[in-house]
């Protein structure tokens, strides 16, 4: 049964970064740098809580990823494609397009497995449920994982013991996982809760296996128990300091800090709720395969 509670806990709220366009996505890399995306193509990476241009790709960056040598994994949903943003060298260059016959339609989230797997939503069309989730394992191409989660597919996170695809879905909306079998395939598809007229948007795995949820609307963060019970973490209803949240990830040594993308404004929002996130997956070179 859905319950959300209403404490406001704007107080555990903080902007900071101002100046980056309307982020969608961010990332945490292995080594601790936080990296922001821009509604113009715009990958941030954030020094002393402000934005720095690292990239502009004539684009629109969704979701962001990174690997164990730093690079920076970011969706372009406008050119239709993955860009990685190697820290080194300090250029981009395009790592995923879709199939020739099939391009990408509204790529979306990206999150890696700890094989080396990148699972990606494409959103589709808005209440059309004509969205599914691609998948390139290491070594081959991409390739289409599950056409079972069709509405409007969004923020996507691989379980830390990497059995499972937790995935948004916004509209129609609800939090859904996928089984990964043990081949790669995709397996039964579970609707963990129905949201109603909420419109989710990110999500993460934290330590107990439960999930944190950021929603575009109504600028809510929640916690999913293993219950099944939603729990308000922040909400806030003037739009301030939450505004749109899309995607977050955790930060610090503990992982109990969270920052989070606004797409409706111009900054991010670091949160620390004392809920610790586990660590999403840094593939090597090898697994990604260059």
């Amino acid at each position: 049964m859905l319950k959300v509670d209403q404490p406001l806990n704007l107080d555990k709220l903080k902007v900071f970064a101002a100046g980056v366009d309307h982020s969608e996505g961010v990332t945490v890399t292995l080594d601790g740098t936080l990296y922001a995306g821009g509604e113009a193509g715009q990958i941030y990476r954030i020094d002393n809580d402000q934005p720095v241009t690292v990239a502009n790709l004539a684009g629109f960056m969704l979701g962001l990823a990174s690997d164990a040598l730093n690079r920076v994994y970011a969706i372009d949903s406008a050119n239709k494609c993955v860009w990685r943003y190697d820290p080194l060298t300090q250029e981009s260059t395009k790592w995923l397009e879709g199939p020739n016959n099939m391009p990408l339609n509204v790529p979306n989230w990206g999150s890696f497995g700890p094989d080396g797997s990148y699972y990606l939503t494409d959103s589709g069309s808005w209440n059309e449920s004509d969205g599914l989730i691609w998948v390139k394992h290491p070594h081959e191409a991409l390739k289409i994982f599950t056409r079972e989660s069709p509405n409007f597919p969004n923020g996507c996170a691989v379980s830390y013991d990497g059995t499972k695809l937790f995935v948004v879905e916004s509209a129609p909306s609800s939090i859904c996982e996928i089984n990964i079998n043990p081949d790669g395939s995709a397996g039964t598809r579970r609707i963990l809760i129905e949201l109603g007229n909420l419109v989710p948007d990110g999500i993460r795995e934290v330590e107990d296996g439960s999930l944190i949820i950021s929603f575009f609307q109504p600028n809510l963060v929640a916690h999913l128990t293993k219950e099944g019970v939603l729990v308000t973490l922040a909400l806030d209803p003037q739009g301030v300091l939450l505004f749109a949240p899309t995607n977050f990830d955790f930060m610090g040594v503990d992982r109990k800090t969270i920052v989070f993308a606004n797409l409706g404004c111009w900054h991010l929002t670091r949160a620390n709720f004392n809920i610790a996130g586990v660590l999403p997956h840094f593939p090597t070179s090898e697994l990604i395969g260059s």
